[in-house]
């Protein structure tokens, strides 16, 4: 995995979606995440994948393949996941030719960020954005 200070992530959102598959397309091809292992079971279901974006990365996998994790997630409402990019507008553009749903266009925001928000293909909620908290603190 590609990490820019040096360490991994110690944070990874999971998100269970109906069909996998067309997650991992829709993150891969409109908001430029890359996929850095998809484990698909017997019946071509995705049972883990991981895909990376910056130095941080998302987990992911399929809803009904069983598992306490699945169980837990059962009856889920959506998600919201936040997502450090450098140039927002470019992601933006991006994610608008690829069909997503943008729900707030490129906005500057009060505390300095610059951001855009859209719903992926099961209703989960991707912001992207240059705002980054300092946890070394």
């Amino acid at each position: 995995m590609a990490v820019t200070n040096g360490t991994r992530p110690s944070v990874y959102p999971s998100v269970l979606y109906t069909d996998a598959k067309a997650a991992i397309r829709q993150l891969t091809e409109a908001f430029g995440f890359t996929e850095l292992s998809v484990y698909e079971g017997e019946d071509g279901v995705v049972m883990h994948a991981e895909l990376v974006q910056g130095n941080g990365a998302v987990m992911l996998g399929s809803k009904g393949r069983g598992g306490v994790f699945d169980t837990a997630m059962k009856g889920a409402g959506p998600t919201g996941v936040y997502v450090v990019v450098d140039d927002v507008d470019a992601h933006h553009r991006r994610a608008v030719e690829h069909g997503a749903e943008i729900l707030m266009p490129p906005t500057d925001q009060e505390y300095g960020s610059r951001d855009y928000m859209a719903r992926d293909v099961e209703g989960n909620i991707w912001s992207f954005g240059t705002y980054t908290p300092d946890i070394q603190g």
